[in-house]
């Protein structure tokens, strides 16, 4: 069975995108990019939901090509041109990079694919990690906390019906004043 890990960049007071899907107070270290880019490393298989596939695919597929790319911005876009991807929307017609489109039930198919062998899997986008939160798929949350309040915008976590139990697993303090916290859902 596989291990699904939602993580992202957070605010303070819990979102990952301020009104008008800001996320320019998220801009991450070289030490924290680095870490998501191992992440991706680690990872099997990458879920997104229909916004954050459209602002990752309008980048990353030649991010390794733009004028002053540092050496880990074009590891990074290497990483993700190769890793497999699955991206949940009823709008979206065509994807490329890797990846395939699933329009249909996602809890169901999130469920069949954590049901597979094979290594973690990371699931991104609030609304596709809010439904998968509240189906109980989730085993780990990664955090990284930067020290802006930005008041409103797009939460990192979904309403849920019942509580979450989690155990810390890693806590580390990055450049910049970010918090990096690693929680393992509690069964």
């Amino acid at each position: 069975m596989r291990k699904l890990i939602y993580g992202m960049n957070v605010s303070l007071d819990g979102y990952i995108a301020a009104p008008g899907d800001d996320i320019g107070w998220s801009v991450p270290s070289d030490e924290l990019f680095q870490f998501w880019s191992d992440q991706l490393q680690a990872t099997d298989l990458t879920l997104y939901g229909r916004k954050l596939w459209q602002t990752m695919s309008s980048y990353w597929p030649t991010g390794d090509q733009q004028p002053g790319a540092t050496p880990a911005e074009i590891e990074f876009a290497r990483r993700w041109r190769d890793m497999p991807k699955v991206v949940f929307s009823s709008t979206v017609d065509k994807v490329d990079w890797n990846t395939r489109l699933v329009t249909g039930d996602a809890v169901a198919e999130i469920t069949r694919l954590k049901a597979e062998d094979g290594g973690p899997m990371d699931i991104g986008g609030a609304t596709l990690a809010g439904a998968a939160m509240r189906a109980g798929l989730i085993d780990e949350y990664v955090l990284a906390t930067a020290p802006v309040v930005v008041g409103g915008g797009t939460s990192f976590f979904t309403a849920l019906d019942s509580w979450v139990n989690l155990n810390l697993v890693e806590t580390r303090t990055l450049p910049g004043g970010v918090i990096l916290t690693r929680y393992e859902t509690r069964r």
